[in-house]
């Protein structure tokens, strides 16, 4: 590796949220209709949501990035910016994103 050029790091972005229990089934269907897509985005490694608690209308979330740039243009994009305004005023919580280095492999669940 060259010095001072610095190599793409993955971001994973991981967090809960709390939509009404009432907006729960709009919501993870949303989701799911935004997940076709979102998954055949150029650099989307991974994007998923699951509901952890129905009665609380609480939901994790798990995405990866091949970079930077990566996560940036499916934040800019037109149907993720619909989607996020739709809902923003409806959600509660906290979502963060990490910068990965030295992914490896899980050994003690084979995977």
């Amino acid at each position: 590796m060259s010095v001072g050029k610095k190599q793409p790091v993955m971001l994973i972005v991981t967090g809960t949220l709390s939509v009404s229990p009432h907006d729960l089934s709009r919501f993870i269907a949303g989701v799911g209709d935004m997940a076709a897509v979102v998954r055949n985005r150029s650099g989307n490694l991974a994007y998923d949501i699951a509901v952890l608690d129905a009665a609380e209308g609480r939901v994790l979330v798990a995405e990866r990035w091949r970079d930077e740039a990566a996560l940036a243009a499916h934040l800019r994009d037109e149907q993720t910016t619909a989607f996020l305004s739709r809902w923003a005023t409806r959600l509660q919580g906290e979502v963060r994103v990490f910068d990965t280095v030295n992914e490896r492999r899980l050994e003690a669940v084979g995977c």
